[in-house]
């Protein structure tokens, strides 16, 4: 499907996402088709793509939030998608080449229902491949026809630092027992904020928006990103294996410091000392972690404060002047991320 002036119109969130991916996904093949034979057959399976012998395969890529999220703001901002296009396509490329390395830190074999990229070529492979992607994405901003690729190209060079950042930290947590509710806020900032963040800012950068207006879009991206990495903390606690695809407990399996889980430390009085003494000697019954974390009110906590970030992700659309439409689908994108199904 070639890109056109505007996205097809979609009465849902998924809808919209789907709609976006239409545009997305042909430029993001031809963006693969750079890579060498073997890079381009493990890029291509991780994204859902193929298998690993490069037969055609229908296997999840994601929900695309982060590109959909570029062109909805460019649509908002110009009226058209189609200048928004290439932001799109390097935020996925961003998004999955730090995919690909987290599955690799945190040892994880399966992904989407899928093995992961280090389960299946290794560790090197692994690295490689994301550090490809994260190559591409920078081409692409860099050859895009627009006026605006360099500033574009700048912003999410900034993210990228700033998402592993985010990451850094989040490794190092793991070898902590003091880490602080703020600490790990910063964390999330940059691991997930940061690129939900520049998403929505490469959208209006793109469609030539004034250096306000781009702002208010990352505000309202980087608050988003809190409410997903909120969300997505209690997935990975309560999440089933049908949503995750991965193992109910999973996070307190790998002995995570997750928002939930500190915010329960911190805060969670009696149950949160036992929930410390847990993580202190961990047993392999990982439901009574669980158990202690809504005792001392973590998952309800976790809960209240994503609503917020999508609160607060709404007050930062208010500097941004845009059609009531535009407007309406974007409280949408935002309430879909606090929503997601434990």
């Amino acid at each position: 499907m070639t890109a056109v002036e505007r996205m097809p119109a979609a009465t849902s969130v998924p809808g919209m996402l789907a709609r976006g991916r239409e545009l997305v996904d042909p430029p993001l093949r031809q963006a693969l088709d750079r890579l060498d034979d073997h890079s381009r057959l493990v890029a291509a399976y991780h994204l859902g793509w193929c298998d690993e012998h490069g037969r055609p395969a229908n296997g999840s890529s994601g929900k695309a939030i982060r590109s959909g999220l570029t062109l909805l703001v460019g649509e908002a901002v110009g009226g058209r998608a189609e200048p928004a296009v290439p932001g799109g396509v390097a935020v996925e490329l961003v998004h999955n080449f730090s995919l690909i390395h987290d599955d690799l830190m945190d040892r994880d074999t399966k992904r989407r229902h899928r093995r992961t990229v280090w389960a299946i070529w290794g560790d090197a492979t692994a690295v490689l491949v994301g550090d490809a992607l994260a190559c591409l994405a920078d081409e692409v901003l860099a050859e895009s026809n627009t006026p605006y690729a360099a500033p574009a190209g700048h912003a999410l060079a900034v993210a990228t630092r700033k998402l592993i950042r985010g990451q850094v930290l989040d490794v190092a947590f793991e070898r902590r027992d003091d880490v602080t509710l703020a600490e790990c806020l910063d964390m999330a900032a940059g691991k997930t904020g940061a690129l939900l963040g520049v998403a929505a800012e490469l959208g209006a950068i793109l469609s030539g928006a004034d250096p306000v207006t781009c702002d208010a879009f990352r505000t309202y991206g980087w608050e988003l990103g809190l409410a997903f990495q909120l969300v997505d903390d209690l997935l990975g606690i309560w999440g089933t294996p049908e949503t995750t695809g991965k193992p109910v407990f999973s996070d307190l399996f790998a002995h995570k410091k997750t928002l939930p889980v500190v915010w329960s430390l911190q805060y969670g009085g009696a149950p949160g000392r036992d929930l410390a003494a847990w993580f202190a000697n961990p047993s392999g019954d990982a439901s009574e972690a669980a158990e202690l974390v809504e005792r001392a009110g973590g998952r309800e906590w976790a809960l209240a404060e994503a609503e917020e970030r999508v609160r607060n992700a709404g007050k930062a659309l208010d500097a941004a002047g845009i059609a009531p439409a535009n407007r309406d689908q974007l409280d949408q994108l935002a309430q879909f991320v606090a929503e997601r199904q434990l």
